[in-house]
């Protein structure tokens, strides 16, 4: 496992927003109209509010985001269709790409990443040192998120290290069962060592990570090691129509 950097040296961090307009619950979900942007424009704006990050490239298998993408001035690469997930997308830019030795996947239904939360990802190059993945996670404050099998519970180690993911109630407190403190929800954002990119898309998919449905575990499962950085919320992606109505009517 690769040392971390000292303090006095910048490692080079590369920001890949993978977008894909055959979205299966939303097609077209990366082009619609919040305040005026196209979803895409807000995530990339976001992402360039971090001074940290050396680069960022929309990475799209279609012609119309890349358009898009290209108008308000976003460095675009094309990539294959056929892969099974974004994180085989971030690695097929990221291999051409060798100088980066960080490379920061920001899913691009996330139109309100706050910048802040980015650096706190950054941060952790220095702070966990040996990590392979660095992710976010954020305190549940209540039971009913605490059971929401849509919000994906963290369970970490005094230092951040991530023992596990699950869709359930974790972990179980014998003694409190209603809400144990040290609960967590994790975010969907991740900043992978370059080598760690590389072998975590060379992977099958693991028995755990087919049951919950997350990807995450088929790290866990091969033996790398996942740290989370503890944030104060949130964001709010867009996985429907029925959340951009939301967030339109919330942004009036």
């Amino acid at each position: 496992m690769s040392p971390s950097h000292p303090a006095c040296e910048q490692p080079k961090v590369l920001a890949v927003i993978p977008a894909r307009y055959a979205s299966t619950r939303f097609p077209g979900k990366p082009l619609v109209d919040i305040q005026g942007k196209p979803m895409i424009r807000h995530v990339w704006e976001r992402v360039r509010g971090v001074p940290a990050i050396q680069r960022i490239i929309v990475a799209t298998d279609d012609e119309r985001i890349a358009q898009t993408a290209r108008t308000f001035g976003a460095e675009v690469a094309m990539t294959s269709p056929a892969h099974p997930s974004g994180t085989d997308r971030l690695w097929e830019v990221a291999q051409t790409l060798p100088a980066f030795e960080w490379v920061l996947n920001v899913q691009g239904d996330e139109p309100f990443i706050n910048p802040a939360h980015l650096q706190a990802a950054l941060e952790g190059i220095q702070r966990f040192a040996g990590a392979d993945i660095i992710t976010l996670v954020t305190p549940i404050h209540t039971v009913e998120d605490w059971r929401e099998p849509n919000l994906v519970k963290a369970v970490l180690t005094a230092e951040g290290r991530a023992l596990y993911f699950s869709r359930a109630p974790v972990p179980y407190h014998r003694d409190a069962p209603d809400l144990p403190q040290g609960v967590y929800r994790h975010i969907g954002l991740y900043l992978y060592r370059r080598t760690a990119l590389e072998r975590f898309t060379q992977l099958p998919p693991s028995p755990l990570e087919q049951m919950e449905k997350l990807e995450q575990l088929r790290a866990l499962e091969a033996g790398m090691t996942i740290y989370a950085a503890v944030v104060s919320e949130a964001p709010v992606g867009v996985d429907t129509p029925a959340d951009l109505i939301r967030i339109r009517e919330s942004l009036g």
